[in-house]
């Protein structure tokens, strides 16, 4: 039996296929799950769905823009009538805007929040409110960063969000714990995603010393980053809530 087997499970940010949302979802699929899959790009998400599918997976691939509340109502009308409960909600939607403090503007700093820190308000809020209707726990995972750990230059507004993702995670932890809902962030380091190939055309010398600094001498896969968040949707991790989990390679640890 696989090690989410039943569980229905929703997952944003789910449109690239070398993206950890992606990811996730086919490691949730893999192991039994159904997957609600969303993305602006609804055409890569249902690309992902598609594989899931075919691969004998159960998954659907639903259009959201995370920053909008009345996404959020329809995307969970959608869960309820279709299951009638969700055990597990991944909030890993989010976007970067790498620019020093002297650079950046209110519209770059109000974008990130919305993206990365409003959406998993507006997510978590749901979830909790259909997981304790339905009454049998769950899990929920916000994604935020080692830039929501410590500092890292040219990350203002993306670490103030990503800050706020991991303790608006450990306030919800404490308000939902006698439900048995769980509520913990994940910490990802440098993963090689599509966007690291941008970084690694525009600097290709800085590229490589960023990644020499990192004790494992390499970047992350999107499956690690997956794999931990199975390990948190799980009942493998059913007395872990309030807690953030780094995948970094060793970076924090300097």
């Amino acid at each position: 039996m696989g090690r989410l087997e039943g569980k229905i499970t929703l997952v944003t940010g789910a449109g690239s296929d070398r993206g950890l949302g992606g990811a996730t979802a086919k490691r949730f699929a893999e192991e039994g799950a159904f997957v609600y899959l969303t993305d602006l790009d609804v055409t890569g998400a249902e690309a992902i769905a598609a594989a899931i599918r075919e691969s004998g997976g159960q998954a659907e691939a639903l259009a959201q823009d995370v920053t909008r509340e009345a996404d959020w109502d329809r995307i969970f009308s959608r869960i309820e009538d279709g299951h009638g409960r969700l055990d597990v909600l991944v909030n890993n939607a989010g976007i970067a805007v790498l620019k020093p403090i002297a650079e950046l503007t209110a519209a770059d700093w109000e974008k990130q929040n919305r993206v990365n820190l409003d959406s998993v308000f507006y997510g978590t809020q749901r979830a909790v409110a259909l997981m304790r209707k339905v009454g049998h726990g769950g899990s929920i995972i916000n994604l935020s960063s080692i830039a929501g750990l410590v500092g890292v230059q040219m990350c203002g507004a993306y670490a103030a969000a990503k800050g706020g993702v991991r303790l608006f995670s450990k306030v919800i932890a404490q308000e939902c714990a006698a439900q048995n809902i769980r509520c913990n962030s994940v910490h990802p380091g440098m993963i090689e995603t599509a966007m690291q190939d941008v970084a690694r055309k525009d600097n290709p010398e800085g590229f490589k010393q960023i990644v020499a600094g990192i004790p494992m001498q390499r970047m992350g896969e999107p499956l690690d980053i997956a794999n931990m968040n199975l390990f948190l949707a799980s009942d493998e991790s059913r007395y872990i809530t309030g807690c953030e989990f780094v995948v970094d390679g060793g970076v924090t640890a300097m």
